[in-house]
Formats: structure tokens, C-alpha cells, sequence
């Protein structure tokens, strides 16, 4: 019923120095024994001390999480190898971005001279979750829906409080860096793909952007696959707490499938509106409250994100996904990335060595030692 739905993560790791604990662009050096292994899988991106790797067409959470967890130990190995470590987190708590080396490409070149310290400032770090849907208007119909759960998602995976050595008093301040580029935050919803098309075309022709890869929303269509791209959350330090998204994202999709068959409607609200709750989220994380704009009152952001949890339940079996979402609720309790990091900062006297030391060892929690049988 839900083969549609394929997955795919793509994950974006820190590349550490584990005695100065600071950020190193030794991407260069992982790279072509990466490549080896991994072949197309794993890519530099703009920043050198930075690492992406990105999972297959994933046909469920198992295979997902069977993937990812071992892009995690190779990469982790092959960075041992030069004396590093990898960090998942979204942003480092002190390195700066003005002492990063931009990797060697045409790419990064253009995007440098287009938007500048815009582009140069970058130093932040992401998770991005496809999910498979073939229909063109289909996939806009759940963008639409889909994009009022998008601050419940970010709430519930911030990672980035600190920013240049500083207590930003955030819990994502990647978004906040984020959102200095053109094209990024919550997208206005679309009548049908071919009226999001004509957008995209619209900007080609007067020379705002080369293709649909430069529109960065929290969620869009992407240009290349037949997949929606979810790209709302900080990267989680926990591979467990990626998974959990990751179903999470699949779920929401094929619940509203099944409400579009069924001509169930789902009431679609303004940017603006949702916007709001996203700045919530960036702020208080699970602190905090949410919007509930259908009651329009302010409701504990956990309370929301359990009724998300209750909305997709009818689907959660039939994804094979029921231990990966239950796993949300131990987030809940826990805390995110974010609320472990300011912790340890507090309980260490406010040093930003034991947060990264507390990355590195959490980014390998339940990551198996040997990457191969």
C-alpha cells in the first residue's frame, strides 16, 4: 500500500580536531579513500570541514537505518585514519567561519560570488529526508499539508545553540544563519505542481536562479528526484533520533495520501502563520509553545508533537515504523541535541571542549564499530 514512499538521508558531519576540539578542512584527505568505498554516496560540500554522506533509495526505516548507521562508521573510520573525528551537530560551538577553507569547485565558486559572506558564512550543518511520491500534483497536495508539521520536527531536533563561542539563548541558530539565503524558510502553498513550475520557470528566465536545486525551502519538490525533500531539521547528534525523523517525514506523507484519497480535506494555512511557530521552535525547542492555529491558542509544543504522533498512527504499522516513531517519545523526555549540549556547558563551567567532547562519543552512540561482516 505505502511502497511509494521510498526513503532517503542525507546527513552533513563535522569534521573535529579531537585535542584543539575545532573544526578542520581536512575533507580532501576522506575523500578519495571515500569515494573508493562509497562511490557516489559521499561528497564534499562548500565548507572543507565538512562531510556529506547520503544514503540509497531506501525501500523502508530498516533499510534506512541499516544504511545510514554504516555511512556513520566508515566515515568515522576513514576520519580516524587522519587523526580526526566527525560531530553531528548543526552548528560548532566556537570554530569560525572566517577561518574555513570553501572546497575547490565550479559550484561553490558561483554560489561565493553570487551571495558573498552570505555564502562564506555558512558554517552550519543539516539532515535532509526524502520521501518517495511519484505524482507531480501529489506531491505538491502533501507539501502543502505537510508544511504545519514542519516546527513540531524542528522543535523536537535542535542542535545548534551555540554559534561563534557564544550562548546564542536559541536552540537552532542554524536557522537563523540559514535564512540569510535567498529562497529558504516556509514556502508559500502551490495549487498544483505545474503552478509551482511556472514559479521555478519564472526565475530561470529572468536569471535568479540556474535551476530548482537554488530554492532552499524547509520542504520542496526536488528538481532531480521524484521525491518531496524535507530539510526543515537541524541534524540530530543521535543516529536513532535521525531515524525517528526520518519516519516521521514518511509517515506524515503517507497519511496524507491516504486523506487525499479519500477527499478528507486538511485545512492549509498561511506562511505567515506557520512562520510564526517556526521562530518558536528556533527559539524554545521543547520548551516552548506552539501555535494550535485551528483552536488559536498556545499549546506546550510537546503536546502538539504527541497529536502528531496520534494523527499518523493509523499508518505506522503498515510503514513498519512503529518502533522508530515510538522512539519520538523518548526524545520527548530526553531532550534534543540542544538541550544536552547547554547542560553539559553549564555542568562543566562553561566549556566548550566537553560539548564537543559529548558530540563526538553521542554521534557514535549505537553505530556499530565494524563497518563490514
Amino acid at each position: 500500500m505505502f511502497e511509494q514512499f521510498t526513503l532517503g538521508i542525507e546527513e552533513e558531519f563535522q569534521i573535529v580536531d579531537p585535542v584543539t576540539r575545532e573544526l578542520k578542512s581536512h575533507v580532501s584527505e576522506i575523500l578519495d579513500e571515500g569515494k573508493l568505498l562509497l562511490g557516489e554516496k559521499i561528497k564534499p560540500e562548500m565548507i572543507q570541514s565538512m562531510i556529506e554522506v547520503g544514503t540509497g533509495v531506501c525501500a523502508n526505516i530498516q533499510e534506512a537505518r541499516e544504511d545510514i548507521t554504516k555511512l556513520r562508521c566508515i566515515i568515522s573510520s576513514l576520519a580516524r585514519k587522519k587523526g580526526m573525528e566527525i560531530a553531528a551537530a548543526s552548528t560548532h560551538p566556537f570554530s569560525k567561519w572566517s577561518e574555513q577553507t570553501i572546497y575547490e569547485h565550479d559550484r561553490y565558486k558561483l554560489l561565493v560570488d553570487e551571495l558573498q559572506m552570505v555564502a562564506r558564512s555558512l558554517l552550519i550543518f543539516g539532515v535532509h529526508v526524502h520521501v518517495g511520491i511519484e505524482d507531480l500534483d501529489r506531491r505538491i497536495h502533501i507539501m502543502n499539508a505537510a508544511r504545519y508539521f514542519l516546527p513540531h520536527v524542528l522543535a523536537m531536533t535542535t542542535s545548534s545553540p551555540f554559534w561563534l563561542g557564544f550562548n546564542t539563548g536559541l536552540k537552532s541558530y542554524r536557522s537563523e544563519v540559514f535564512k540569510k539565503f535567498p529562497r529558504t524558510d516556509i514556502p508559500d502553498h502551490f495549487e498544483s505542481f505545474q503552478q509551482y513550475q511556472s514559479y521555478v520557470d519564472l526565475l530561470v528566465k529572468m536569471n535568479c536562479i540556474q535551476d530548482g536545486t537554488k530554492i532552499w525551502w524547509d520542504v520542496r519538490p526536488h528538481c532531480k528526484f521524484p521525491t518531496l525533500e524535507f530539510r526543515i531539521a537541524d541534524i540530530p547528534t543521535r543516529v536513532d533520533d535521525t531515524i525517528a525523523v526520518a519516519a516521521l517525514f514518511q509517515a506524515i506523507c503517507a497519511k496524507l495520501s491516504i486523506m487525499i484519497d479519500k477527499n478528507w480535506g486538511f485545512r492549509l494555512y498561511h506562511r505567515r502563520l506557520i512562520q510564526e511557530n517556526k521562530w518558536r521552535a528556533i527559539r524554545y525547542g521543547l520548551d516552548g509553545k506552539l501555535l494550535d492555529l485551528g483552536k488559536q491558542k498556545e499549546v506546550p509544543v510537546k503536546d502538539l508533537i504527541r497529536e502528531l504522533l496520534d494523527f499518523v498512527d493509523d499508518v505506522v504499522d503498515d510503514l513498519d515504523s512503529r518502533k522508530e516513531i515510538e522512539h519520538i517519545h523518548t526524545i520527548l523526555e530526553r531532550g534534543t541535541s540542544a538541550d544536552e549540549q547547554l547542560k553539559v556547558f553549564e555542568e562543566s563551567g562553561n566549556d566548550f571542549n566537553a560539548v564537543v567532547d559529548m558530540l563526538i562519543i553521542r554521534t557514535m552512540e549505537n553505530v556499530p564499530e565494524r563497518c563490514f561482516d
